[in-house]
């Protein structure tokens, strides 16, 4: 029996300068750690080769990725513990960004003993999954955009079905009394449509309309004509299909069209669920005056965004590596306060916040369940990394929403007249 995994915590101990909280199972068979914790499961050495050349969150993700590292037993605990040490370091002031081992004692000495484990050999490759890095050039260009957007969306249909389920939506549910999956996201949209006062004959702009859930209902329950724009083809091609199968071609238009491109308004509303977070600081302003633009006066507009916690610096905010090499590129997140502020700048009136975070945990993990029970067609449907992929990231955003790490929001908002009549009720959420 060999001694990979103690050599390994000692190594992890050393570090963190703590008690390491989870079990080790080394490729030699051997297993060391605290009895009963959540077993991390390292298969190949290569892992260890992939940290000691990227220290850190990256070096981690890709041995993820590439099957090197693994959970046996229950993820969310194994993740809770892991993630809580970041946190705490974080708390305490510490950057858990990858820092040159040169800089760092402790690094040093860790990228020694990872050099004895793991051998010193060209680093791995990354996996293909990864997004390569891009150098220089603005962000959010319509070019960029559509390329991070298809990298994220255009994994394929057959995936999405599998891990969204029936109701083919992809942002937060909005869960009352028990219920499935597809009554939450059903009731979702229907929470939407009313507090948008969506009435028959009315003209509404989904924006980032993904595969036609929203513009299906809002047009089928409320007689409404939607024009949906998306920079995925793939979105785009099967949400005409369903659209066509419903026989409601003629009240519902989708474009395969960048937002800052729609020139056909005015319109009584706008849907915008889970977009915002692609936009991006630089283009935020312009993507809300763009929208104001679009709408009618006193035309209300439901700006369904992913909040991040306010940095007392806010120059050190910095996207998760993760996030923005596997599942976002350039996905940024704002403090909701920022957001409402941009939307007053623009010359909308906020008139009502939501805040449904737990919503968004809840929605999650019904997500992962679907993924891992559905885990081979879900490979066969995309690649065993994109999968693990998803599985990793969706995993660690529903501790995120449930520890308050991260938010979301519905922010209803009106492009109220100069007259002053925001044409909403007195009393607030009648839509309830």
């Amino acid at each position: 029996m060999g001694d990979a995994a103690m050599r390994l915590i000692t190594l992890a101990e050393e570090l963190l300068g703590a008690p390491f909280p989870v079990r080790v199972r080394a490729w030699d068979g051997s297993e060391a750690g605290p009895p009963g914790a959540p077993v991390l499961v390292v298969r190949h050495r290569r892992a260890l080769r992939r940290l000691l050349w990227r220290p850190g969150e990256l070096g981690l993700a890709r041995a993820w990725v590439a099957g090197e590292i693994d959970v046996d037993g229950d993820l969310y605990a194994a993740l809770d513990v892991l993630a809580g040490i970041v946190w705490e370091r974080e708390e305490q002031g510490e950057d858990t960004r990858a820092v040159h081992p040169l800089r760092d004692p402790r690094l040093r000495a860790a990228a020694r003993g990872l050099l004895k484990i793991g051998g010193v050999l060209p680093p791995p490759p990354p996996p293909v999954e990864e997004v390569r890095r891009r150098r220089g050039g603005p962000l959010h260009t319509k070019r960029r955009d559509k390329k991070a957007i298809s990298h994220h969306y255009d994994v394929g249909n057959g995936f999405y079905e599998l891990v969204l389920g029936p109701s083919m939506v992809y942002s937060c549910a909005y869960w009352t009394d028990g219920g499935t999956l597809e009554d939450a996201q059903r009731d979702k949209l229907e929470l939407v449509c009313r507090k948008l006062a969506l009435k028959e004959g009315d003209r509404l702009l989904d924006v980032g309309c993904g595969w036609g859930s929203m513009a299906i209902h809002a047009a089928r329950e409320y007689g409404v004509q939607v024009t949906g724009v998306t920079l995925s083809r793939e979105q785009a091609a099967y949400a005409r299909k369903r659209i066509a199968e419903e026989g409601l071609t003629d009240r519902i238009e989708i474009r395969v069209q960048d937002y800052r491109d729609v020139r056909d308004g005015p319109f009584d509303a706008i849907s915008s669920i889970g977009m915002a977070e692609h936009v991006g600081a630089v283009r935020y302003h312009e993507y809300a005056t763009q929208l104001l633009s679009l709408l009618k006066p006193g035309g209300r507009l439901l700006n369904h965004q992913i909040a991040r916690r306010p940095e007392q610096d806010e120059s050190a905010y910095h996207v998760d590596e993760f996030i923005d090499r596997y599942v976002f590129p350039d996905g940024e997140l704002a403090p909701v306060g920022s957001t409402v502020t941009l939307l007053e700048q623009a010359g909308f009136e906020v008139r009502d916040l939501e805040a449904i975070r737990e919503h968004y945990a809840l929605t999650l993990r019904r997500w992962v369940a679907n993924l891992e029970a559905n885990w081979r067609q879900a490979v066969h449907h995309s690649s065993p990394g994109r999968a693990r992929v998803w599985r990793l990231y969706m995993a660690a955003c529903a501790l995120s929403f449930e520890r308050n790490r991260i938010g979301v929001n519905q922010i209803l908002a009106v492009k109220t007249p100069d007259s002053g009549a925001s044409g909403l009720p007195l009393r607030a959420r009648d839509w309830r």
